[in-house]
């Protein structure tokens, strides 16, 4: 038996003030400046005015359109989202370290002499590299590709036949497969000595003999001794194992200029909180747009309801616009106010070990808002010291406690781990379990597992592939 029924829900929705608040807050500062340069372009209402300078009282500041809501029928919703377009993905780093490396391959396979088909193919190809400049695809399926996407019909043989004329692009050692590929394609272009030729062997021959450190077999089966092998093992650690990251210019990623979202100064033991300054705009009605919205008000018939509503949506805009900004304001200010009150030790000198754990939940307690709020705050931010710019991500870590009972960041006990592995002997250096006993020494009490999962975190390997001979 079907029966039918009206059920009533209320749903809570996101005003367009609230969507707008939560894009900015996610931006840094550079990007908050480029977006409020971008909303200026593209708003006619809005007016760049200094906070110290006059208004013009015959200016139409505040204008009621209260008199047209009855004539003007469509939802300022809908308004809203056709002026605002798609969502603006914060991308401040234009160009990347992918860009300006598949531009100078681009640039270089204009010099390979291929043409027609294979010019594309290649060209596919060098699409198809990742930022390290590895092709990480197999042939077969690279071929299947290169049918589907540009109507060529050609073999596998063909194709790596292509790959093989980039591969001898520079930088050297690009695309490759793997990293075993990768450093083959260098060495055979270095001087012939005789550790280029043991380096070859090794790479050819005992690659995986090398990457386990099984430095013993190598010698044995090569007949070479222990200087032969560190001779060999010299010309392979000085190889690049990313060539796509080589590239260095003036468009790479970590390149960009860091610009702190904050500074704290530490005067006289006081540590003052302040935001970098840069020019907000007052909402201030562009004078000619509001005299349209005046006369527009007179007239009657189609043209004067699409003027209200033109210049309608365009001051929604920009109230929402401005007011976003002074809540994206202060809540990064009364955000990090919270994480200097909370590491108000570590920030007096910079000493590490004087760092809280600290997780989002703490800060969200702190000033009342959304974990999810704090975590935009956080993401992408930076805060300028007496001692370094720091990511607002470093100061957040869990905590654990010492056999003595006082609670201690990870940070601090990952910066212990890494003090005690530095300070090993390389010959017999620190398993695990023995990590464990140097950090209980030190009155840090870990499991083994633990140890294990913080030296990952901080990439370091395993003992047997610190060895070194």
């Amino acid at each position: 038996m079907i029966k039918q029924g009206l059920q009533q829900k209320l749903q809570q929705g996101l005003s367009p003030l609230q969507i707008q608040t939560i894009k900015l807050l996610e931006l840094p500062t550079m990007e908050l400046e480029q977006r409020i340069k971008k909303e200026l372009e593209e708003n006619p209402v809005l007016d760049e005015a200094a906070p110290s300078e006059d208004t013009d009282e015959t200016a139409p500041q505040n204008i009621s359109l209260s008199d047209y809501q009855a004539d003007d029928p469509t939802p300022s919703y809908k308004l809203y989202v056709n002026n605002q377009g798609k969502d603006l993905k914060p991308q401040y780093n234009t160009f990347s370290v992918k860009e300006s490396f598949q531009q100078s391959l681009e640039e270089q396979l204009g010099y390979s002499g291929l043409k027609g088909d294979d010019w594309k193919i290649a060209r596919f190809i060098i699409g198809s590299l990742d930022d390290d400049g590895y092709l990480r695809r197999d042939i077969g399926s690279l071929t299947d590709d290169i049918a589907f996407r540009l109507n060529i019909e050609t073999e596998p043989e063909h194709v790596e036949k292509i790959l093989g004329v980039i591969q001898d692009f520079e930088p050297v050692g690009v695309g490759a497969r793997d990293l075993r590929e990768c450093l083959l394609l260098q060495i055979r272009t270095k001087e012939d000595t005789p550790a280029r030729e043991n380096a070859e062997a090794i790479l050819t021959d005992y690659f995986q003999e090398f990457t386990k450190k099984h430095y013993d077999k190598i010698m044995l089966r090569m007949g070479i001794g222990k200087e032969e092998l560190k001779d060999a093992i010299e010309e392979i650690v000085h190889l690049n194992p990313k060539p796509g990251g080589q590239i260095d210019d003036s468009y790479v990623e970590q390149a960009q200029q860091v610009v702190p979202d904050f500074l704290i100064e530490n005067k006289d033991g006081e540590l003052i909180l302040s935001m970098p300054k840069f020019s907000i705009p007052e909402l201030r009605v562009n004078k000619r747009y509001a005299d349209m919205l005046m006369s527009a008000a007179g007239s009657k018939g189609k043209l004067g309801k699409e003027a209200v509503s033109f210049v309608k949506q365009k001051l929604d805009s920009a109230k929402w616009f401005v007011e976003a900004i002074k809540q994206r304001q202060n809540t990064l200010q009364n955000t990090m106010q919270a994480i200097l009150d909370f590491q108000r030790d570590y920030f007096a000198d910079g000493d590490e070990a004087k760092l809280k754990p600290m997780v989002l939940k703490n800060i969200a307690e702190k000033t009342g808002l959304d974990i999810s709020t704090i975590s935009r705050v956080v993401n992408c931010k930076y805060v300028q010291t007496n001692f370094g710019v720091f990511p607002l991500k470093y100061f957040f870590s869990e905590g654990m406690k010492t056999e003595s009972g006082e609670e201690v960041s990870t940070r601090e006990i990952k910066k212990v781990l890494s003090e005690s592995i530095a300070a090993e002997d390389k010959k017999k250096p620190l398993t695990d379990e023995e990590l464990v006993s140097a950090l209980s020494a030190k009155g840090y009490k870990v499991a083994r597992r633990t140890v294990a999962k913080y030296r990952e975190q901080l990439n370091i390997p395993i003992a047997r592939l610190r060895k070194e001979i």
